[in-house]
């Protein structure tokens, strides 16, 4: 480390969303680039920085500042240079000369104890002398702000959102309950605050901070799935974080149901959002059942189906035809299947028979990929739901992140949702919120796929429950073609095991003990066999894997796959960042929703098209652009959407040439390749394995042990999620 008295002359670059900056500055009579997180504009500002030197081979030498502290000037001249840079508004060079020349050392104390005594100068009234004091005393206050920061270690990107979020009031909120920002300021949770107020010097047992620690482990469970966690549960765990005993951890929940951070029901613990978001989809969901037109009759019904059926050229068996019938008839129809069962003809009829009688539909999908998929296979334009709701980029303080609400609600007599499995309970709110009753809504999914990423499963409770009319397609349709793809899914789902002889054209198993050879075998599979055998480019083709983590998860196979579908080139410019590499070229997944990402569509001569809001959890693109200068990354995503990325803002991006089966959800790929060795035990169930072969429309080719396989298809047990939707909507229903 090194450290260099500097002089900021300019600011080439600065990131107003994180603070990163470029500055042109001048350190010995030499000119000297310097990069690194910087509150506001330091333009005329001398520095104290340190850090490291190093060469950028586009734009040379360059100091990396780790930290840094502003530096009063003290002489006149250094004063001069100063309030001569436009740090102060409203003082310019000229202006400038003529404050120094008149109190000289002294300026600075004098426009910060004394500022009506600037008003002796020719062109400084008394209230321009005032306004030049408050910008002199904002940054007064800023750089003891920084410095106050620093001394308890904390990087100048969080002391500037510290700053910017709390002001003056943040000495206070630090010493007092420095826990105050996992709950106000974005990106920092639990730990971070937990690392902060240690270094302060609170207590272990302090209230604030057992309190913080049963939100956070809430907020766990939410990522986990889970809309509630049992009271025992959540105090251990929260015992387990703390380091504190149970019985100090229990009084406050009651504290914070108090406070309505969260609900407390019958020792089922709950976050404020997460109760209110289920029993709002209980209320909602029943409130839709029945809407109180009157029923069409199963005369009616079957007269133009028959119809139907004789312009499609199509014979529906009885339970499609129950199916068409309980979607005509009532407010909230559920229409389930396996792939192969004629969910798509039956989908295809419903949306036929609602536009003969001149009713307007809404089609939609959780995911773009899903929706694609739904407008190919219908002919009619779905789109995701979050497009469907208007999303507006605002927050839950304004009412959330759509339009489309209970005050703004959709204009349609009917919409289908499909793939409900992937529909998470806060999602799931928002659609109800914006349907009103009259509106028939008709969702269609697989059960016997994994729940949602994010937390309930929505689609498995409101069946469970009991109180909705529905179907279930079990008649498997697409055998005829010999396809054994779906033919393996349902036994699989059955409980029973699959050939492995490999006579079949489309689903192969791959007998392999030796991690290193299976690596070999994937990487052959993707950049060759495959392509060969489908027609579809390597980046279409998808490694499926169990886990994120160990020899074949996610995490090891992506780098083993860029680098040989991706290669490192010349003419490829790349970043890495911590244990990250992305290169130009790079196929990538968003992993959280970010309702406020901007995207613009690009046409010809680099003219905007198109411009929106949100990226979601599943997004798939590829890199375009690495630009360090800008610390930005480009990414395409589907439909020609471009969102550029701060180098700050990665983590919501990983490689996705090999992906957990939970994130292929929803959508379809021509080659599916699934390894299947060292597989946690924890991992080892049916409907994951199932979830994987069903993703694939070509070719399926599972790598691994035959143990393996046929414990998975073994175990029926499903990942426990808690969740109360089900019991909401019976005891609503009484």
């Amino acid at each position: 480390m090194e450290t260099r008295d500097v002089y900021v002359e300019r600011v080439i670059y600065r990131n107003e969303s994180n603070g990163y900056g470029v500055l042109m500055t001048q350190c010995a009579d030499e000119e000297l680039i310097v990069v690194g997180y910087f509150q506001s504009d330091l333009t005329g500002q001398m520095l104290r920085i340190t850090g490291t030197s190093g060469y950028h081979q586009s734009h040379g030498e360059q100091f990396k500042a780790e930290r840094y502290e502003v530096l009063e000037p003290t002489d006149a001249a250094s004063i001069q240079r100063y309030l001569s840079s436009g740090a102060i508004k409203g003082v310019g060079e000229a202006l400038a000369g003529r404050i120094v020349k008149r109190f000289g050392a002294e300026t600075l104390r004098i426009m910060e104890e004394e500022p009506e005594r600037l008003a002796e100068i020719k062109g400084i009234s008394l209230r321009k002398a005032q306004e030049i004091a408050v910008t002199v005393s904002e940054k007064k206050d800023l750089r003891a702000a920084m410095l106050f920061l620093q001394k308890y270690g904390i990087a100048n990107t969080l002391a500037v959102k510290i700053y910017d979020t709390y002001g003056l009031g943040m000495y206070g909120i630090l010493k007092e309950n420095p826990y105050k920002m996992a709950e106000d300021i974005e990106g920092v949770g639990f730990k971070t605050a937990d690392a902060i107020a240690e270094k302060i010097g609170i207590h272990t047992d302090s209230d604030y901070r057992i309190r913080c620690g049963l939100l956070y482990e809430l907020s766990q469970g939410l990522a986990e799935g889970n809309l509630y966690l049992p009271k025992k549960l959540l105090v251990n765990r929260a015992s387990q974080l703390l380091g504190v005993e149970c019985e100090a951890i229990e009084p406050h929940i009651m504290n914070l149901a108090m406070d309505k951070k969260l609900v407390c029901r019958n020792d089922c613990v709950y976050s404020s959002a997460a109760y209110y978001a289920e029993s709002g989809v209980a209320g909602m969901l029943l409130r839709l059942k029945d809407p109180g037109w009157k029923k069409e009759s199963e005369e009616m019904i079957e007269k133009q189906m028959a119809a139907l059926e004789k312009e499609d050229g199509i014979t529906l068996d009885t339970l499609q035809k129950e199916a068409v019938k309980g979607s005509v008839q009532n407010g909230v129809f559920v229409l389930t299947g396996g792939p192969g069962t004629g969910k798509t003809t039956t989908i295809n009829t419903i949306i036929r028979y609602f536009l003969r009688q001149g009713n307007q539909i809404e089609l939609a999908a959780p995911t773009g990929r899903a929706a694609k998929r739904m407008t190919e296979a219908t002919g009619y334009e779905a789109r995701t739901i979050h497009r469907l709701l208007e999303i507006n980029g605002g927050s839950e303080e304004d009412r959330g992140y759509f339009d489309r609400n209970e005050d703004n609600p959709l204009e349609a007599d009917a919409i289908i949702i499909d793939e409900m499995s992937m529909v998470d309970v806060f999602l799931f709110q928002s659609l109800l919120k914006a349907i009103p009753v009259g509106t028939r809504l008709i969702l269609v999914g697989d059960m016997h796929q994994l729940p949602s990423v994010g937390p309930g499963q929505v689609l498995r409770d409101i069946v469970e429950s009991g109180e909705f009319a529905g179907v279930r397609l079990e008649k498997i349709f697409r055998q005829e073609d010999g396809s054994d793809i779906v033919k393996n899914a349902h036994k699989i789902r059955m409980g029973e095991q699959v050939s492995l002889t490999n006579e079949s054209r489309d689903f192969f198993f791959l007998p392999r003990e030796d991690t290193n050879r299976i690596y070999n075998n994937i990487v052959q599979l993707v950049t060759d066999k495959m392509p060969r055998y489908t027609g579809a480019q390597p980046y279409d083709i998808q490694v499926l894997t169990p886990m994120k983590k160990g020899a074949l998860g996610a995490l090891t196979l992506n780098k083993i796959l860029q680098e040989y579908v991706n290669p490192k080139q010349s003419d490829k410019r790349e970043y890495v960042g911590g244990e990250k590499l992305f290169r130009e070229g790079d196929k990538v997944m968003q992993i959280k929703n970010n309702y406020k990402a901007e995207w613009e569509i690009v046409g010809k001569y680099n003219i905007t098209i198109e411009k929106g809001l949100g990226v979601f959890n599943g997004d798939v693109g590829k890199i375009v652009s690495v630009n360090e200068y800008a610390r930005q990354i480009k990414v395409e995503f589907e439909e020609g959407k471009m969102v550029c990325y701060s180098f700050d803002n990665l983590d919501e991006l990983e490689l996705a040439y090999a992906i957990t089966i939970h994130k292929a959800q929803g959508s379809e790929y021509p080659a599916v390749i699934l390894p299947l060795l060292g597989v946690p035990k924890l991992l080892l169930y049916r409907n994951l394995l199932y979830t994987a072969v069903t993703r694939a429309t070509k070719c399926v080719t599972l790598i691994g042990t035959q143990s393996v396989l046929e414990e998975m298809i073994r175990n029926e047990n499903v990942q426990i999620r808690y969740t109360g939707l089900k019991e909401k909507i019976k005891e609503m229903s009484i």
